[in-house]
């Protein structure tokens, strides 16, 4: 049995390299992190098992990889990339995810996020640099509440930083949860009472599309929101007229609907909004737990047979 990381890229190739042992299943790696689709059947060359971080898998293209068994998906949002039900029902492949490589780097974003735009830093930031002295007024976050829509890893790790920092936190999750210092409470208070929404949620099909306009418009007015899930989750366009509108304070968002965000695209224009690329799980430790927990999954499916 053997692997291939089709979209590895020399920093990711490097790791998996670093971590690899040597009693493990041979692992190929494609570092051209711009493969396409259609390249993925000659890239495999057979593999049981491809590593994937950000290339789209069609099932059309997966019934053409001789072999393939078993993805292994580099993240929790495989859905935004391939089919998993239809994968397994129709080509027999068994889609794997990892959770919880990067709970800390992740809510250390949403928090990062959270304070610029409380503060303003990037609409300053963007004065300076154009010759102007443009100045905001701060929103001080000590004593306010934040509601966290979604309680698992991130989440848990953004109430801890959030309570350490003096608020209070809120927070609704789709199972019943509770958690010293965190008050789970429905959406629609979590919505109306926040001074700041931060999103935690997966997508799925269930998700998709879950903060909607009539979810933000029960908004508390001068609200922050921010996104550090998946851009999908949200009515884009809702969020921005919100935005344009007053009714929202600031968004701080680090996912898209559409990855990357096309040159002009509407959520690029907004002035109070403070934007990043899709980069919150970007940080050393996580992407070594990253690599590791795909080569845990290797050696799990290569004893499994």
């Amino acid at each position: 049995m053997r692997a291939c990381f089709v979209d590895a890229g020399d920093a990711l190739a490097d790791v998996m390299e670093r971590l690899h042992r040597p009693d493990d299943i041979p692992v190929a790696l494609h570092r051209d992190p711009d493969v396409t689709p259609d390249q993925l059947p000659a890239v495999l060359d057979g593999a049981e098992i491809a590593i994937i971080d950000h290339t789209q898998l069609p099932t059309a293209i997966a019934k053409q990889c001789r072999g393939l068994k078993h993805v292994v998906f580099l993240g929790t949002g495989a859905r935004s990339y391939m089919n998993p039900e239809e994968l397994e029902a129709e080509c027999g492949i068994q889609v794997h995810i990892i959770k919880g490589y990067g709970d800390t780097a992740v809510a250390e974003m949403a928090f990062a996020l959270m304070w610029a735009a409380a503060k303003g830093l990037a609409f300053m930031d963007r004065g300076i640099r154009a010759g102007r002295w443009d100045r905001t007024e701060g929103m001080e976050l000590t004593g306010k509440t934040v509601g966290l829509i979604g309680y698992g890893g991130i989440g848990a790790e953004m109430a801890r930083l959030c309570r350490g920092a003096g608020m209070k936190v809120l927070a609704w999750n789709r199972t019943p949860r509770e958690t010293e210092g965190v008050t789970f409470t429905d959406l629609d208070t979590l919505l109306a009472e926040s001074h700041v929404v931060s999103l935690h949620l997966l997508l799925n099909d269930e998700t998709r599309g879950f903060l909607s306009a009539e979810r933000i418009a029960k908004m508390r007015p001068g609200a922050i929101f921010i996104n550090t899930a998946r851009g999908a989750i949200t009515d884009e366009a809702a969020l921005a007229a919100a935005v344009e509108s007053g009714t929202l304070r600031h968004v701080g968002l680090d996912v898209y609907a559409e990855e990357p965000l096309p040159a002009g695209h509407f959520v690029s224009k907004l002035e109070n909004a403070t934007l990043a690329a899709h980069s919150a799980f970007r940080t050393p430790e996580a992407t070594d737990n990253l690599i590791e927990a795909s080569l845990v999954h290797c050696r799990r499916i290569a004893r499994e047979g």
